[in-house]
Parts: structure tokens; sequence; C-alpha cells
């Protein structure tokens, strides 16, 4: 029996997203799952949205690792993504490393071992064949789970049910990770079960 699918959408600059992930790789360990990490974008998102000066500003400086990330899915494949986006997220997420995201890109791409030459797609060009990517990766999560979420979003399977989230910090380790996974996919299974949320009371614990 072939392991059961399960898709994470991520933006490269979401530090939730990033925390969601590593908690998937961890529960690929204790259950049969075949994780596959695809992109989303954050600026695609919020386009035409009346936003935080900050908040804008940080969104316009993300859409260079979005289309780094779907240019390495398109041309190298979402192994070669998760390579790259594990890199990224050590320097950047982890390591703090966050005043030139276009060399933590870089060093992300060396580490990968994947081409030097991908950083040319880092530079927004709209209506190019990286934006049209990129946004259609995009409309993937969000044809799935409707445009009131953030990143990630998770889908289980073939049917495409997806949610928004989960949002964990820490993430959860060994047979903890498992549980959580058995819960969301439980709850993916209920067609109409729609939402869970409460207050987040603390940062992000990379631990």
């Amino acid at each position: 029996m072939s392991a059961r699918p399960v898709e994470l959408f991520v933006d490269p600059v979401c530090p939730f997203a990033w925390m969601t992930s590593r908690w998937l790789l961890e529960a690929a360990t204790v259950r049969d799952i075949a994780p596959t990490y695809s992109v989303m974008s954050l600026s695609v998102l919020n386009e035409g949205r009346d936003l935080d000066a900050d908040y804008r500003r940080m969104l316009d400086d993300s859409w260079g690792p979005a289309r780094l990330a779907v240019e390495i899915v398109s041309t190298q494949g979402s192994d070669a993504f998760a390579r790259w986006y594990t890199a990224w997220g050590e320097r950047y997420h982890v390591g703090g490393q966050q005043d030139d995201r276009r060399a933590v890109a870089v060093a992300a791409l060396e580490v990968a071992e994947l081409p030097a030459e991908l950083i040319g797609a880092y530079e927004p060009v709209a209506g190019d064949a990286t934006d049209v990517a990129l946004r259609a990766s995009h409309d993937g999560a969000i044809s799935r789970v409707g445009d009131e979420v953030g990143t990630p979003v998770i889908s289980f399977g073939d049917a495409g049910t997806a949610y928004f989230g989960p949002v964990v910090s820490p993430a959860p380790k060994g047979e903890d990770a498992g549980r959580l996974l058995d819960a969301l996919e439980t709850l993916s299974s209920l067609e109409g079960f729609y939402e869970l949320k409460r207050s987040r009371t603390g940062g992000v614990d990379f631990s």
C-alpha cells in the first residue's frame, strides 16, 4: 500500500508555515505519508487590500522568495523545493538572517545543490512565466480552501480536502506529531467541518 499523500502550501517568508512544514516532516517519520511542498504567496493573496504600511512593505519584499520557490518547483521538482526550503528556513527563520532575503535565497540554492542561475527568477516581473506559475500554484491552494485564510494550507489525499493550518509552536515531535496528523485527517473526512481556532498566546518557538 502506497504512502498517503499530504500536500502543504507555504510562503517561504511565513514563520508559521515553516513550523508546520517541520511538523509534517516529523509526522512522516511516524506515519505512512508522502509529504509534498507547494507554493502559495501572501503577496498574491493580499494584492489590492488596504493594509498597514509596514505589513505592505513586508509583502512587497516577499515576491522574490515565492517566485524563486515556484521556479524551483517548475524546473527542478518538488523534492528540490523541499531541499531549498529547508536550507532557506534554517537561515531565514531559525538563524534570523532576514536583512538580505536575496542573499539567503542564493545561499540556500548552493546548500540544496541547485543551479545558481535560478536566482534570475527572484526579481518581480509582472506577467512573466514565473509570475503566471506563482499565481497558478497559489490558486491551487485557494481554490480548495477559500481566500479568507493565510499560509500554510494543508490538503489531504487526491480529493483535495484542504484547510488553513495547522498553526503550531513549537512543532510537535514524535508520536505527538503523528497524533496531530491523525486528528487533522479525521477532520478532513467530515464534509461539514470548517473551522477550529484559538488566539495565539506567544511567539514562534523554533525549538
